[in-house]
Formats: C-alpha cells, structure tokens, sequence
C-alpha cells in the first residue's frame, strides 16, 4: 500500500497523541526520582504490583475480544439482533456490549446500519448500556473495591440494561 505524505502525517500525529499520557507518567518518574528515590521506588513498586494483579484477567479480556473480532462478523451480528431474534439476541446485545471497545461515538455508524438492516433499537439501547461494563477495568475495580461490591454493581447495570431496553421496547409500540 502506497502511503501519501498526509496519511504518514495523520498516522505520525495519531502515534504522538497516544504518547502523551506514557511520556509525561515517566517524566514524573523520572522528575520524582531525582527529587525523592524512596518515594519513586515505593510509587513503581505499588504500579508493579497493580500491573501484576491484572495482567491475566486483562490477558485473558484481549485474547476473548480478538477471538470475537475474528469469528464474528457484521451481516452474523444483523442476524444475532433482528426483530425475530428473541433471548437469544438480549443476550447477545449484552455480551456485545461488554466487550466492544473504542469510542462510543465511533460505534454509532454502526449501530445505525444495523438498525436500518432491521435490529430492534431496544437491542441496541441494551448494548449501549453495556459499554458500562468493561472487564478490563474489573481487576482494578476488584483491588480497589472487592469482589462483592464490583459484582453487584455489574449485575445491576445489566439490570438496568435490560429495563431501558425493554422501555424503548413498549415506547416503540405506542
């Protein structure tokens, strides 16, 4: 593929700006460390530690979300959320949901050229909802808050996915 000079800019200034965030945390680092090693040492052992406790689950997240980029395609997800597809499509709208990554916005095409192929919009408001859940963030949330707390706010939003839904559901009829 034959790259203009524009596209190596635009991919160039999309690199810088995903580099920020990292380069100013290790600016710190490196500012911290020269003005207090204890405390630099103490800060990157707790990131270590954090690192360490969700490296699995977020491994495990990455490898299920590649596996579903890959098996599952666009005219199959049509299908998943018609206006026939029942249970069957509640459940996948929610799962979808939890996994899709990426700006939200960047979701709405999408969703429009599926409800215009005929998914239910009560489908789709269930997997907007779902975007709440993000099993990347689920170990983090789990360190800080416990295991109890995390779980019972992730079936909530669910709940709560499933009550807009069925709203926009009875909404629609009238």
């Amino acid at each position: 593929m034959i790259r203009t000079k524009r596209s190596r800019y635009l991919i160039r200034k999309k690199l810088t700006a995903r580099m920020i965030f990292p380069g100013s945390v290790l600016i710190i680092y490196f500012v911290l460390f020269l003005l207090a090693q204890d405390r630099a040492m103490f800060a990157l052992k707790a990131s270590y530690g954090v690192f360490l406790r969700i490296l699995v689950p977020l491994a495990f997240v990455f490898i299920l979300m590649f596996l579903m980029n890959l098996f599952i395609k666009p005219p199959q997800i049509a299908g998943l959320i018609g206006k026939e597809s029942g249970v069957s499509g509640v459940l996948f709208s929610i799962g979808a949901g939890i996994v899709s990554t990426g700006p939200i916005f960047a979701w709405y095409p999408l969703l429009e050229e599926l409800k215009k192929r005929g998914a239910r919009e009560s489908l789709i408001a269930i997997f907007l909802n779902n975007r709440a859940v993000k099993p990347v963030l689920i170990p983090v949330m789990v360190s800080y808050f416990g295991w109890v707390y995390v779980a019972l706010l992730t079936a909530l939003t669910i709940l709560g996915s499933l009550a807009c839904g069925s709203i926009i559901s009875i909404a629609q009829r009238k």
